[in-house]
């Protein structure tokens, strides 16, 4: 019987997912790192996935193909709709409509075939832009939906999803992850980083990254454009 713990780990390249791999790492886990090719703006955010699997010794690092910019509906998938560069009312044009759900269902089809119980993703309820695929109501619901939808699950080998950063503050989350050695200058969090990785500066998550930094007292590395 294989007795190695395992966990699938959904990887965007930012800081966040960079974080819970460091997490999985520290309980044990031998992690497995899957990523989306999904039509996104910009392909910064896949190098710098890459860039930290290879860096935290990941078992294997996945990265999948979709085609979320066909249904268009996000300024992360539609070019003709503006990134905000100020914060905004309600859910914001960045939210990509079911992301979350298909990115959990693929990271539990590969969780079954590799025997794997854990999922995890770094969702975060405080510092987060007001998605509700981010929400703890949300990896609840579907961790009962993956043990309902699946031949381990019905047999008695249930999933667990995992979000340890749920209910973090963006300060908290990298103060956790410097503690555990992550190299936060891989990691890019723009929503619309150049080529080279560079950041915008204006965007929520580079406004809600900067302030993380601030808050706890270290340097941002990011490089911005």
């Amino acid at each position: 019987m294989n007795t190695e713990k395992r966990a699938v780990i959904l990887l965007s390249g930012g800081l966040d997912s960079a974080t819970v791999v460091a997490m999985a790492q520290a309980q044990g886990y031998s992690c497995y790192t899957m990523s989306f090719d999904y039509g996104q703006r910009h392909r910064a955010e896949l190098n710098a996935a890459a860039r930290v699997a290879r860096d935290m010794g990941v078992v294997e690092h996945k990265v999948i193909g979709l085609d979320l910019n066909g249904m268009g509906g996000s300024a992360l998938t539609d070019n003709s709709i503006d990134v905000p560069e100020a914060p905004t009312e309600g859910i914001p044009v960045t939210y990509v409509p079911a992301r979350n759900t298909v990115f959990l269902a693929l990271a539990l089809g590969w969780a079954e075939v590799l025997q794997a119980r854990d999922i995890f993703i770094g969702v975060n309820a405080v510092d987060y832009s007001g998605y509700p695929d981010c929400r703890p109501e949300f990896v609840e619901a579907f961790e009962t939906m993956a043990n309902l939808a699946t031949k381990a699950g019905v047999e008695g080998q249930g999933f667990r999803i995992q979000a340890p950063l749920q209910n973090m503050s963006k300060a908290q989350i990298i103060q956790a992850g410097i503690e555990r050695g992550v190299n936060y200058a891989l990691t890019v969090s723009c929503y619309q980083a150049d080529d080279q990785g560079r950041a915008c500066g204006k965007c929520d998550s580079c406004r809600l990254r900067a302030e993380g930094f601030h808050a706890v007292g270290v340097a941002d590395p990011t490089p911005y454009f």
